[in-house]
């Protein structure tokens, strides 16, 4: 609990061509050898993650890419990487080598940016290797770059106040709980213990809400489904109760409901979605067909069982429902399609182990290319019959 999850920190993420230089400049800002450096193109063919204090920002992660101008069919396969790193990116560095502009490249990199709706800044790398001529010329062609070297360290101090600066300017994190309950509140938080459950720990949903509510002096307090009912006889007002979505039914018949009661699930629809995407989503389930094509879209990989929610509980429980059968496919970590016009709905986890911009970026492409999508917890409730309660919570 008392590290920061790598889907909470901001994803800073360095582009540019091959040899211009990122990962020099990966490892000058963090002050390690993290990314292999070598003067032959190419050297990095896969991401590279590195998560760490920038201080005094806090945690990040930083990503090093290969470069945008790779040929060949294993280069276009990296640069496919690449640009698939773009829908988790928060904030961008675009490196260019002074002796080397690559003005055509960079405009392309600057559209994707705007069209991803990233924050960027433009680093011109190996200035130890240019002329006092034409560094100045380049500093005239680009007043907002910052001119730097990777390999000699200049400047990278001013690079990492640049870049703090950018960070701070995006919005926080919105609360998860802590808008939701007033100061002083008391929250349940329902956990069931079960074969899904990973053994001697709370799963990362709960413990972000945990630290939200303390974050917000709200009192929050744990208990299995089995012991809810006496929890609710001990406590004197409890102002919401947030339930593993897979309790739904058994948590919905115990507690009354003069209290408000949510999920894990739809809590972080909207912490990390769109809430009314999602709602959109769900409205569209009576109107699917028999063979329609649904996309089960879970961000983090795990092995499965028969009590797995998203290959088994809701493919099943929406079949039984709806009494149709659905052609499903299934998408875990971040191969997610960038063509989704395929799909008659899309269904994505909790989105905990995915960052807020990767999450966004799912939801517009889905927009786009007019696709509904909604979220587990959501169609778990909506199956158990009381998704307007859960959603209740809201709206006050």
């Amino acid at each position: 609990m008392n590290s920061t999850p790598s889907a909470n920190r901001p994803h800073i993420v360095l582009y540019g061509n091959r040899n211009s230089g990122k990962s020099s400049l990966l490892n000058a800002i963090i002050g390690q050898e993290i990314s292999l450096v070598s003067d032959i193109k190419g050297t990095t063919t896969d991401p590279v993650t590195k998560s760490m204090e920038l201080i005094p920002l806090g945690p990040v992660v930083f990503i090093d890419t290969a470069g945008l101008d790779d040929m060949g069919t294993l280069g276009e396969l990296r640069v496919k990487r690449t640009l698939k790193i773009l829908q988790r990116t928060d904030f961008a560095i675009y490196v260019m080598d002074g002796n080397k502009i690559d003005k055509e490249d960079y405009k392309k990199a600057i559209h994707n940016f705007k069209k991803f709706h990233i924050p960027y800044m433009t680093v011109i790398n190996k200035i130890d290797r240019l002329s006092k001529d034409n560094l100045n010329n380049l500093k005239k062609i680009y007043p907002n770059a910052i001119f730097v070297s990777a390999k000699e360290e200049f400047h990278i101090l001013e690079l990492k106040d640049k870049l703090i600066e950018g960070i701070h300017k995006q919005e926080e994190d919105p609360p998860i709980v802590g808008d939701l309950v007033p100061y002083n509140g008391t929250i349940i938080l329902v956990v069931p213990i079960d074969s899904e459950a990973p053994k001697g720990r709370i799963i990362l949903p709960q413990v972000q809400v945990i630290r939200d509510a303390l974050d917000h002096g709200i009192k929050s307090y744990v208990v299995r489904d089995t012991e809810l009912s006496n929890a609710l006889k001990d406590l004197n007002h409890v102002d919401l109760v947030i339930t593993d979505s897979q309790a739904f039914n058994r948590v919905d018949q115990i507690v009354p409901n003069n209290i408000s009661l949510t999920s894990f699930s739809i809590l972080f629809a909207r912490y990390k979605g769109d809430l009314n995407a999602f709602i959109e989503g769900i409205h569209t389930l009576e109107e699917l067909k028999e063979g329609s094509k649904i996309l089960i879209s879970e961000s983090c990989t795990h092995n499965h069982s028969h009590e797995d929610i998203g290959r088994v509980k809701i493919p099943n429980g929406l079949e039984r429902h709806l009494r149709k059968n659905f052609d499903f496919t299934f998408r875990m970590g971040h191969d997610f399609p960038n063509d989704v016009s395929k799909y008659d709905l899309i269904i994505h986890c909790g989105s905990c182990m995915v960052n807020s911009k990767t999450m966004s970026t799912r939801i517009q492409m889905c927009r786009e290319q007019g696709v509904p999508i909604t979220n587990y917890g959501m169609v778990l409730a909506y199956l158990s019959g009381i998704l307007k309660r859960s959603m209740g919570i809201f709206k006050s």
